[in-house]
């Protein structure tokens, strides 16, 4: 049984809050903080979907845990949290750090994690009311978070895929920041899909109107399906394609049920953005999709799968199709999702992100700061490696990393 200490301080008058699930929370007081944000994954809708859906409960490993922070009775702050027994659907692997308690003998799990599930996007922050001051309501939630850990007896508090300027804000209350990579596809000021293959060399533009072709030949077309342009029957196969893929690349890790997608529809269709695959006689029944979420002018690519082994498809409706859309539409920055290597050879330098971890056994902490300095040292050298050898134009390579 979780304790979840809420209430009012003497002489405070801020209400402090935890909450089982979002549901409890108005949607119109959490989205007056979240619609502003450059992220469309901290949104009421989308982190409800996740919990109505099934897909996010204790029976999963993820038991929400939301801090909310009200004056009188309206709501000035609030932060996704969750209760973790394991660290799968994170994407920021820290089996080590897992493993270096087990070998000191102190509990690991359970830990506490602000993400949203399932979302290796760079965008998490504690939403915090327009007016308020930021520093000081963080500092009550971060002693909220503490003391909730504590008395619960969770060993951390873990923000994973922080904003950059957030991570100024949280640094400043001892949390120690992990640099991992990304992959991610800026705009050059292009003007077309020509003007983004004059950034590689010339054997990497032929490689990429190659693979283009090998799409046409397999007697294939594509389309790029924007909210209301999306069907209501094409959502059932957006899990299709889904479980499909988990079930041939990326076993035991199927984190989304059916009903998360179909419930996608009709409050979330205006961030969708899909890109089908038909056969040329069958314009109906897609052989092959890719899932893409749309805010402002930032464009994430979440999911893809196809019913059969069609040559360069995958890098048609995740890269080429969407980045071609993406210039047409002012979109600055594509987050095509997490891994592939093969990603920073189609425009999508390595790019760091962080998150940002507190133990609270003293010797795990001490270790972590110990040794973070490196950890980050040997990340860096990563990223610049791989970013030396993309196949750019030396003239670009500068104005794309």
């Amino acid at each position: 049984m979780i304790d979840k200490l809420f209430g009012k301080k003497k002489d405070s008058p801020y209400t402090i809050r935890w909450h089982e699930k979002i549901a409890e929370i108005p949607q119109s007081s959490w989205d007056v903080m979240a619609l502003p944000l450059s992220t469309p994954f901290l949104e009421w809708e989308w982190l409800n979907n996740l919990e109505t859906s099934g897909s996010v409960n204790p029976r999963t490993g993820w038991q929400p845990c939301h801090l909310t922070v009200w004056h009188e009775h309206n709501l000035i702050a609030a932060a996704p949290l969750y209760i973790k027994g394991h660290s799968y659907g994170e994407f920021v692997f820290d089996h080590q750090w897992a493993d270096l308690a087990y070998r000191l003998n102190i509990e690991y799990y359970p830990k506490l994690l602000g993400m949203t599930p399932f979302t290796p996007a760079v965008g998490y922050r504690f939403l915090i009311a327009e007016g308020e001051d930021e520093l000081k309501i963080t500092e009550i939630m971060v002693n909220a978070i503490d003391n909730f850990c504590f008395k619960n007896k969770l060993s951390g508090c873990n923000f994973l895929f922080v904003d950059p300027q957030w991570q100024s804000v949280i640094s400043q209350f001892g949390f120690t920041a992990w640099m991992h990579h990304s992959y991610i596809w800026s705009d050059n000021n292009f003007n077309n899909f020509d003007d983004y293959l004059q950034i590689f060399n010339s054997n990497q533009r032929k490689n990429i109107k190659r693979e283009r072709k090998a799409v046409e030949k397999a007697g294939l077309i594509t389309k790029n399906l924007v909210g209301d342009d999306i069907p209501h029957y094409l959502y059932p196969y957006i899990y299709k394609f889904y479980s499909n893929t988990c079930d041939k690349f990326y076993w035991g890790s199927k984190y989304l049920k059916k009903q998360f997608f179909e419930q996608l529809y009709p409050n979330y269709k205006h961030r969708l953005m899909l890109v089908t695959a038909y056969r040329e006689n069958d314009e109906n029944t897609p052989v092959g999709m890719s899932f893409c979420i749309r805010k402002g002018e930032n464009l994430y690519g979440r999911y893809w799968g196809s019913l059969a082994e069609f040559d360069c498809l995958h890098f048609e409706t995740c890269y080429y199709k969407p980045i071609e859309w993406g210039i047409t539409q002012g979109i600055k920055m594509y987050d095509p999702g997490a891994g592939g290597t093969h990603k920073r050879r189609r425009g999508f330098p390595a790019t760091s992100n962080y998150s940002m971890h507190r133990f609270y056994h003293p010797r795990m902490n001490n270790i972590l700061n110990q040794y973070i300095n490196e950890i980050n040292f040997s990340a860096e050298e990563e990223i610049k490696a791989i970013n030396e050898d993309l196949p750019f134009t030396k003239k670009d390579i500068n104005l794309i990393v």
